[in-house]
């Protein structure tokens, strides 16, 4: 299949911003599947709510666009119903770490099949510029306009830590890793988070006065640095990218799927 055949090309143009990461992600991510040559009715998006979740909207594969933050339960339930699928979840940093924070850990603890795309641009974005649980501190926002105070999660650490069995961090800068990561990401049986670093220029970058959208993608290779890097030895504030976790464990619609089958023999 062509690119264009995974566009629902009726709802273009887009509604994003100017200049706003997200449409390099759905770009990355529609060349990672083609590249695979999944069939597209092989495959099904669930999103939520927020300037992310609109990519679910553009894409012309299986779709549901439900809840803020309540996209991975969604998942959980298509997956085990349908376990040939494969998912993919497309969400922002408040979508998957705040209302969603819940249902991300345990998504990443029960290892089930679904690739997590957290687009990362440290805003709510959609209603309005409010700081959100990746923002970090001295950051200004429409809810924080003395400079934030609240801790950012390392989407990284967590996902190791709730026990994601592939995580890795990209940037919109790094179009091309976008796609390699999320074609690993798909293939890996079991949960994958892969991390975007999104520039929002008309939120965050206004705000916090980084410039326009290209120059919010050029301090992304000035902060970033590959895995182990002798930048980041030098530098130890530099961000990483690349893969962080590679594991196979146990999957648990394969593990569910036992179950099922010892209780029908008792």
């Amino acid at each position: 299949m062509a690119v264009k055949d995974y566009i629902r090309e009726r709802f273009l143009p887009h509604i994003w911003c100017p200049g706003c990461g997200h449409g390099t992600v759905m770009s990355g991510l529609i060349r990672a599947v083609e590249q695979l040559g999944i069939n597209k009715n092989d495959m099904v998006m669930v999103s939520g709510i927020g300037c992310s979740a609109r990519i679910s909207g553009y894409l012309d594969f299986h779709t549901l666009h439900t809840i803020h933050g309540r996209a991975l339960a969604f998942a959980t339930g298509v997956k085990l119903s349908k376990p040939d699928l494969n998912c993919i979840v497309p969400m922002g940093d408040g979508d998957a770490l705040a209302i969603g924070g819940n249902h991300f850990i345990h998504a990443a603890r029960r290892n089930i099949d679904i690739t997590a795309i957290v687009m990362n641009n440290r805003i709510y974005g959609m209603t309005g510029g409010q700081f959100s649980p990746l923002s970090g501190i001295g950051v200004n926002a429409t809810t924080a306009p003395y400079l934030n105070i609240d801790n950012a999660f390392d989407v990284v650490k967590l996902a190791k830590a709730a026990g994601a069995t592939f995580v890795a961090r990209t940037t919109t800068y790094h179009a091309k890793q976008i796609t390699d990561l999320i074609m690993q990401a798909i293939t890996h049986k079991g949960f994958s988070v892969v991390e975007i670093l999104s520039q929002c220029p008309t939120h965050f970058g206004r705000k916090n006065k980084e410039g326009s959208a290209v120059d919010m993608m050029k301090r992304y290779r000035e902060i970033t640095t590959p895995i182990g890097s002798k930048k980041k030895k030098e530098n130890p504030d530099l961000i990483e990218r690349g893969i962080f976790v590679q594991e196979n464990n146990p999957e648990y619609c394969i593990e569910y799927d036992k179950i099922i089958k010892k209780a029908m023999k008792g």
